[in-house]
């Protein structure tokens, strides 16, 4: 990655009206129905974009969306990329670089994740307080990390205490349950053995996921105000595991997402 590379990616999307969006939105795992929502979609594709990844996964659509959502101007993320695609870290992350130097002031992350905590059941959702790196690298260990910004970022705030606390009473006020959490992020794509999930919770973890912690880093590095909600899907009790199938998330997945999406829709509108 260099900052020409970013510069001809940010031009490409400017000269196709990605104008001073406002807002970031990444869209996790089976989570993509909010785009459907925007208002004056400007839709452009993974692989026309200069130097950007692809997605690989069948089920993220490789799609960066500008245009208007509660009349707010926002570019969002329909796929995401992982290290299990064996993309490394400044690929993952490099949306998240593109974005800010679109213009985006705020950044919003969805995920769909496992629950190891037991008080969590399968279709609530989680608004990250903390998380566990366990990705074994970080998007900062690169050479050239320091003309990008700070190579030491202070992380005792990854997720930004205003926007979570906003969140809370949103949720409150529109009667989600809205639990709250610390998300550890695996490399994948398999899951987890029962003496996984057993180690998890010992070490603090109440969700699993294979995402978000890496575009956290990025965007504390650039000083971008982040919040991030998991949709879990699946329960992770080691003593009573069950196989989980791939296509089961998903339904959990969407079929919960509408209450992410009215949780998103009102933080947009509110800050």
């Amino acid at each position: 990655m260099t900052k020409e590379q970013l510069d001809e990616s940010v031009a490409y999307l400017r000269d196709k009206g990605f104008h001073e969006p406002e807002f970031g939105i990444v869209l996790g795992s089976g989570l993509g129905k909010l785009a459907d929502a925007i208002e004056t979609p400007i839709v452009a594709h993974y692989n026309h974009i200069p130097y950007f990844p692809l997605a690989t996964v069948e089920f993220h659509s490789g799609q960066l969306i500008y245009g208007t959502l509660e009349g707010r101007r926002v570019v969002v993320m329909r796929g995401r990329f992982h290290l299990y695609e064996g993309y490394d870290l400044l690929d993952v992350t490099y949306p998240v670089r593109v974005m800010h130097q679109l213009g985006i002031q705020k950044l919003f992350i969805s995920n769909a994740a496992g629950a190891i905590n037991l008080n969590f059941h399968k279709g609530d959702l989680m608004l990250i307080e903390d998380h566990i790196n366990l990705q074994g690298d970080s998007p900062l260990a690169f050479r050239d990390v320091a003309s990008f910004g700070d190579r030491f970022v202070d992380m005792s705030e990854p997720y930004d205490p205003d926007m979570r606390r906003h969140l809370e009473t949103i949720a409150e006020r529109l009667k989600i349950r809205l639990r709250k959490g610390v998300y550890a992020s695996v490399v994948g794509p398999q899951l987890e053995t029962r003496a996984e999930y057993r180690m998890l919770k010992v070490i603090g973890a109440d969700a699993v996921g294979m995402s978000t912690v890496p575009e956290v880093i990025v965007a504390n590095h650039l000083r971008l105000p982040v919040i991030a909600v998991s949709v879990l899907t699946d329960e992770c009790d080691p003593d009573n595991l069950q196989a989980v199938d791939i296509r089961d998330i998903l339904d959990v997945a969407n079929s919960t997402e509408p209450k992410m999406i009215a949780l998103f829709m009102a933080l947009l509108k509110e800050l």
